[in-house]
C-alpha cells in the first residue's frame, strides 16, 4: 500500500508542478492541461513497471508536456535567458533524474527547479 501512495504522491506532484510552470507563463489553456492529463497516466504505467523511477517522474511529465507543446504550438517554456539570437526552450536537466530544474542549454544556466517558473 506505501508503494501505491508513493506513486499516486509522485504523479500528484508532478502535475502540481507542470500545472503551475504553465500557469506562470500563461498556457495553462484546457487543451494543455488535457496534455499534462495524458503524460500523467503514461507515467503512471511507466512507474508501475519501474518503480525505482518514482523520483523521475516530475522532469519526466515536464518533459513529455513540453514535447506535446512543441508538436502542436511551438517551443515551451522559452528561454528568459537569452535576449538576444533566436527564441529557444528551456531544457529540463537532468533528463532522467531527481530534482530536475529548467536550464538554458545555451548559457548552461539553472533557471528554476519544475514548477518554480515565474
Amino acid at each position: 500500500m506505501d508503494d501505491i501512495d508513493a506513486v499516486e504522491q509522485a504523479l500528484h506532484t508532478a502535475r502540481a508542478l507542470v500545472l503551475a510552470d504553465l500557469a506562470a507563463r500563461e498556457v495553462a489553456a484546457a487543451e494543455v492541461v488535457s496534455m499534462v492529463e495524458d503524460s500523467v497516466t503514461h507515467r503512471r504505467w511507466w512507474v508501475e513497471q519501474w518503480p525505482e523511477g518514482v523520483a523521475y517522474v516530475a522532469g519526466l511529465v515536464a518533459q513529455d508536456v513540453q514535447d506535446a507543446l512543441l508538436e502542436r504550438y511551438g517551443r515551451w517554456p522559452i528561454c528568459p535567458v537569452c535576449a538576444s539570437g533566436d527564441p529557444h526552450a528551456l531544457d529540463v536537466e537532468p533528463e532522467l533524474g531527481p530534482d530536475p530544474h529548467w536550464v538554458c542549454g545555451e548559457q548552461g544556466v539553472v533557471v528554476a527547479p519544475v514548477g518554480g517558473l515565474t
